[in-house]
């Protein structure tokens, strides 16, 4: 039978509560395990903004080397960012210019607004941004899930949209996080929050064939049981896993997610169900329905930890052409059996590559436009006033001029002064020399910045790696 968005909303609500609010949110954080050194995060942040400085050219002539940098993590600070490129997010908000504050300043559908009121609280509830009723976070949440439903009209609200729009939300302003929602709907996870939810039933029977050939001890136990794969995939394929791992694994599948599409959601499918369902040991504790569906609502938390989980991805042999096959295979299955699907979901784009080539960007649409700007020197800011002035000089001494603060985010265009010595060169390896010829000198700035800069030791970033929300916190960039 066709699934609902009603459903769905007894999936995510009742199976999974206790484990959600427990660890997708981070309450219990896992001990740290992928502590990258500040140094070292310096050097990343410095080769990243080369690449998203020069977005095009990356992506077109050097993609192996931006999936590899993927795989090892975005840096925190520009995470956000890097999400906007990777979906084709960017390009998308460039060539729809106030789009987004026309839908955001119409009232939606009181029909979809009801329903969306309903499920802000739901939402990471223990991040600081969604903890407070009314708070900033949720109604930026609020703005951008009533916007995807006058945006797309004939798909409207799914309740499962609302976790990947709050992930989101953690790493940029709501305009972004809007066009990476729409960008992941409709490229990287098409039909997945459409009604019927047909292409999610379809995707769980590519997942169970490919399981097969994955770990055939765990096919054939769900195959004996019945076991359809609807009633365990469901939360992990359509959140993208952001209700089902601890936030640090969230986070880096979602950094291969968007590099290299849906088969990285597969991929985490898989490894799960293998860890879970794998040996015949393990299947002794099992004997029924029942017992297999509570131990894949309790997986064990050493197979989702970050180092262990990122290094059991890479190794399953799931590419995009597996799935494309087996999507083929199934569909003409299913017209067999059930006809024709009711809702025909645009074809499925199979990472950032794929996107940009069917979507060429032209050169204006992936500039660069932070929101944060670190200005040389700010003498209004500066200047006190004539009494405050004459009581110091009674009272103190004259006090040492204020130091200018190298803004180590620096852009091409930026007329701050640049470092009267030369820059050294940083100490990793021979990737710190690949920056592109015609903005040499601003990476060589950058460089000389990060480098000089003391590490901060209370710096969230190197202590752990949740996303950061507060304005002081700012990871916009």
């Amino acid at each position: 039978p066709a699934l609902t968005n009603t459903h769905l909303r007894g999936f995510m609500s009742d199976t999974n509560e206790e484990h959600f609010s427990g660890t997708a949110d981070n309450k219990v954080p896992p001990p740290p395990t992928q502590d990258v050194p500040p140094e070292v995060l310096r050097q990343r942040e410095v080769k990243w903004l080369d690449m998203l400085s020069h977005w095009d050219k990356w992506i077109m002539k050097r993609f192996n080397k931006v999936r590899l940098r993927c795989q090892k993590g975005i840096p925190p600070a520009l995470r956000g960012r890097t999400w906007l490129y990777l979906s084709g997010g960017k390009v998308k908000k460039e060539q729809n210019q106030g789009k987004f504050q026309e839908l955001d300043n119409q009232p939606g559908d009181p029909k979809w607004v009801d329903v969306i009121e309903k499920d802000l609280h739901r939402q990471f509830p223990f991040h600081e941004m969604f903890v407070a009723r009314g708070g900033h976070g949720q109604q930026d949440l609020f703005r951008v899930l009533k916007a995807y439903t006058l945006y797309r009209p004939e798909e409207g609200y799914c309740q499962a949209q609302a976790p990947i729009a709050a992930v989101l939300l953690m790493h940029m302003p709501a305009e972004d996080a809007f066009w990476v929602l729409v960008q992941i709907c409709e490229k990287y996870l098409p039909g997945y929050y459409s009604p019927g939810l047909e292409a999610i039933q379809l995707d769980g029977e590519i997942l169970f064939a490919l399981l097969r050939r994955i770990s055939p001890v765990a096919y054939r136990h769900l195959e004996k049981h019945k076991i359809d794969p609807i009633l365990y995939m469901t939360e992990w394929f359509m959140c993208a896993f952001s209700r089902t791992l601890p936030w640090a694994s969230v986070l880096r599948v979602w950094d291969m997610f968007l590099c290299d599409g849906v088969k990285i959601i597969f991929r985490v499918g898989l490894v799960l169900l293998k860890c879970m369902l794998g040996s015949r040991e393990k299947l002794k504790a099992c004997q029924g329905q029942y017992e297999t569906m509570e131990l894949l609502r309790a997986i064990e938390p050493r197979y989702m930890q970050e180092g262990f989980l990122v290094r059991e991805i890479l190794e399953i042999p799931v590419t995009a052409r597996d799935l494309e096959r087996e999507h083929h295979s199934q569909l003409k299955r299913w017209k067999k059996n059930r006809g024709e699907l009711n809702f025909k979901s645009p074809p499925r784009m199979h990472g950032t590559r794929i996107i940009m080539l069917a979507e060429p960007p032209r050169r204006q649409d992936l500039q660069q436009n932070p929101t944060i700007l670190v200005e040389a020197s700010q003498p209004a800011l500066l200047k006190k006033s004539k009494e405050e002035q004459k009581s110091k000089k009674r009272s103190v001494k004259k006090s040492k001029p204020i130091e200018e603060i190298p803004n180590p985010y620096s852009l091409p265009s930026d007329n701050s002064s640049r470092p009267s010595e030369p820059a050294r060169p940083l100490p990793e390896s021979s990737e710190a020399a690949e920056a592109v010829p015609n903005t040499k000198s601003d990476l060589l700035q950058q460089q000389q910045a990060l480098t000089d800069a003391p590490p901060a030791k209370e710096s969230p970033l190197q202590q752990s790696t949740q996303s950061l929300s507060s304005t002081e916190q700012d990871t916009y960039l």
